[in-house]
């Protein structure tokens, strides 16, 4: 397994280099607009490198195993920061979305898709072949889920929601939940977002741009700039630091669309990240095959899957394939709480593959979890 964490490790620093340089090429304009620093942003982002890396380095060398015993305090610290940010949280952009502690602002949403990973771990596990019944595989898990999810909705954040919705349902179903009832779940949950949509002008709008963005081009001038980005890069780019759209044609340049930044400046290499990321799941997913007990497995594939899933999500948005959602780009995009968290995730599947090189491999209860998984 030394190889494959080797990999998984090399690949993520890979990306957090990537990031960094990023960061100071795309954050230089905002930075001396909004600060009169050009540095301001990489600044405080390596700051936080440091704090990510120190704290995924712990998680990795620590007992995986003793979050199982953390899972449900910290699912319900989590609740109490969600429901906390919607009373103190300030509102930016018509959201409540972050907790200010002194200089820093805290992502609560961020935590709790931590905790929903170790709650779903944990519980699944507890519940093993009764995962299939009605009761422990889908009502009592849905309690909790469905608390944290509907209030990072009341934020509102619909990607975040959506991000963790599906992660937790994909979860379940590797755990033995009856794919039946969360279809209906996912159905329902679907019908419950339409309609929040529907009463919010703004996100609205997102929607009516991503079905028909040449109509709608105010609502979807930030894809429209994003595809801009990537045509003007081409195949070699233009180099790094010379990207035009970055100069306010592209708004959120440094944190949710800085891939088409990296397109136009460096072109070919965001296939090379979208390969990147692909490595990270394959990676995952063997250390969750080999991993030594079943909590072991449902960790390492959780975390897996929510760091990859918002890849996707993200890569998704910025070519047009999906509404804008504002997620981040794991390990690239501008944002201390995403950073230390998607570094946790990190720090989780290394823990479990050191504990799967050394011992014997683990029982054969995690079958079923195999099966499942290669069946998504």
């Amino acid at each position: 397994m030394w190889k494959i964490s080797s990999v998984l490790a090399g690949i993520v620093l890979v990306l957090l280099a990537l990031g960094i340089v990023m960061l100071a090429s795309t954050s230089g304009v905002r930075g001396e607009f909004s600060t009169g620093d050009p540095g301001y942003y990489v600044k405080r982002q390596f700051v936080w490198l440091v704090v990510a890396l120190i704290v995924g380095f712990v998680v990795a060398v620590l007992d995986y195993r003793i979050w199982r015993r953390l899972a449900f305090p910290l699912a319900a610290g989590a609740i109490v920061l969600l429901a906390a940010v919607l009373v103190v949280g300030p509102e930016i952009n018509g959201s409540q979305r972050w907790i200010r502690v002194g200089a820093l602002s805290i992502q609560p949403s961020e935590i709790a898709k931590l905790a929903v990973v170790l709650m779903l771990s944990a519980w699944m596990t507890h519940v093993g072949p009764h995962a299939a019944r009605f009761k422990e595989g889908l009502l009592f898990p849905l309690l909790g889920l469905g608390l944290i999810c509907g209030l990072i909705l009341w934020e509102p954040d619909y990607g975040t929601t959506a991000l963790i919705a599906a992660a937790a349902l994909t979860m379940m179903f590797v755990g033995g939940s009856r794919p039946g009832h969360l279809l209906i779940v996912g159905t329902v949950g679907v019908c419950v977002m339409s309609l929040a949509i529907m009463q919010d002008a703004e996100r609205s709008e997102r929607i009516l741009a991503f079905l028909n963005p040449e109509a709608n081009r105010d609502a979807a001038f930030q894809v429209i700039e994003a595809k801009n980005a990537f045509v003007l890069g081409g195949p070699f780019g233009v180099g790094l630091g010379n990207s035009s759209q970055k100069h306010f044609y592209l708004p959120e340049a440094h944190t949710d669309f800085i891939l088409p930044i990296i397109g136009e400046e460096l072109g070919s290499v965001t296939c090379v990240i979208v390969l990147l990321f692909l490595g990270i799941l394959y990676c995952g997913m063997i250390v969750s095959e080999r991993a030594p007990d079943q909590f072991g497995r449902f960790l390492a594939f959780g975390a897996t899957i929510m760091l990859t899933l918002q890849a996707s999500i993200n890569v998704g948005v910025v070519t047009g394939l999906l509404p804008t959602k504002g997620l981040p780009l794991p390990f690239i995009s501008y944002g201390g709480s995403s950073l230390v968290i998607s570094l946790i995730f990190v720090g989780l599947v290394l823990s479990v593959a050191r504990k799967s090189a050394d011992g014997p491999r683990g029982d054969r209860s995690g079958a079923a979890i195999k099966d499942r998984a290669h069946r998504i």
